[in-house]
């Protein structure tokens, strides 16, 4: 499997793809490997390059909190079943095959822990949509048929303490406690992760963060 460590590489790697509609590229990887990061760069990188990009987390597909609390798994959200798969791979095939109007998108906004509907606009002009998550290469569900409909899926990895580092570092920075923080990313986290990596394999490219030298993980 190809490995990208360098910027220009993987812009023009993006830019040579083609499908029958829109360009779809996915960013898979562990929770803090630096999904989010990527995915906002390449976003950037092909507008500079008069490529119209838009960027669509996955993260908008979290359940609501309410809706975690009374399924009983709001002490585990991240995990794969706390997400609204179907709903996530219903917008991709809407986003990959039609360009007549705007479509919308949700996006999660982690100052309340919340996804907000309607805060992402995909307009008909947009070519590529580049969007993140954990679970992209997954075989389980609807996540197939997420990869079905994404033209390239790439892998996003950084080295272990780093990525585990930023990771707490994160869950301190939106209000947990460090003890909770630690704890969180090794009862929760870290189970996700090891899913995740079990994925690896069945990406298109594999994406050296650090290589790169794109700028601090949020994801």
């Amino acid at each position: 499997m190809d490995i990208a460590d360098d910027p220009q590489a993987l812009l023009d790697r993006a830019k040579a793809l083609t499908a029958p509609g829109r360009v779809l590229i996915g960013i898979a990887g562990c929770p803090g490997a630096g999904k989010s990061t990527a995915a906002a760069w390449l976003a950037h990188a092909l507008e500079q390059d008069g490529r119209r990009a838009v960027q669509v987390p996955m993260d908008g597909f979290h359940l609501a909190n309410a809706e975690l609390v009374r399924l009983g798994r709001r002490e585990r959200k991240g995990a794969i079943d706390t997400f609204d798969g179907h709903g996530y791979r219903a917008l991709l095939e809407r986003v990959a095959a039609e360009r007549e109007a705007t479509i919308y998108a949700p996006e999660f906004d982690r100052r309340v822990g919340e996804p907000v509907a309607g805060s992402i606009a995909v307009p008909p002009e947009a070519g590529i949509v580049v969007t993140e998550g954990n679970y992209l290469l997954d075989e389980d569900g609807p996540w197939p048929r997420v990869r079905a409909a994404l033209t390239e899926v790439w892998y996003c990895e950084t080295p272990e303490p780093l990525r585990l580092a930023r990771l707490v570092a994160r869950h301190e920075r939106f209000g947990k406690s460090p003890e909770r923080a630690r704890s969180w990313v090794a009862d929760v986290d870290e189970r996700n992760a090891e899913r995740i990596r079990a994925s690896r394999h069945r990406a298109d490219l594999v994406i050296d963060f650090e290589a790169l030298g794109i700028g601090r993980p949020d994801a």
